[in-house]
């Protein structure tokens, strides 16, 4: 019985991506990669030298740290982004001021949308989108238009 050969064609965009996957080594340390460092360390120990139990288990915890921080860290960021669209949000149909960026004269008009497309929340103003932290005074239009008796 004969056993023919494999033959086949790898696409190119195929070969590049597995090329570039491969060039591209994991530039963070996280438990996968702890882990594994590990077990290599155990299987390539002295038997008569065995690892320290006290060491081990301290740089599990280190690690185990440094995990929920970075979560920590993660849902931080996601609050202060929620925080920055709900203050934009609240700024529809108000007065708002800023400093032109061209001039560096003050500029008032009323808020007409806000959008969140990009990191922070622009609102535009007068048909010009100014993002939110160059936002320098917000008053109520009502409060705008009052006038004296």
């Amino acid at each position: 019985m004969s056993i023919d050969s494999i033959t086949g064609v790898v696409s190119t965009q195929a070969a590049a991506a597995a090329a570039s996957a491969a060039a591209a080594p994991k530039q963070t340390m996280d438990s996968e990669v702890f882990m594994s460092l590990l077990v290599s360390q155990l299987r390539n120990q002295d038997p008569s030298s065995p690892m320290d139990t006290n060491e081990m288990i301290s740089q599990t915890t280190q690690l185990a740290m440094m995990e929920k921080i970075t979560e920590l860290t993660e849902t931080g960021t996601e609050n202060f982004s929620l925080q920055m669209r709900i203050a934009a949000s609240a700024i529809v149909g108000k007065q708002v001021s800023y400093l032109d960026s061209t001039t560096g004269l003050p500029i008032k008009g009323t808020a007409d949308s806000v959008s969140f497309t990009g990191v922070v929340p622009t609102v535009s103003v007068g048909g010009k989108d100014i993002p939110l932290d160059l936002i320098a005074g917000i008053t109520t239009t009502s409060a705008a238009t009052t006038t004296a008796s």
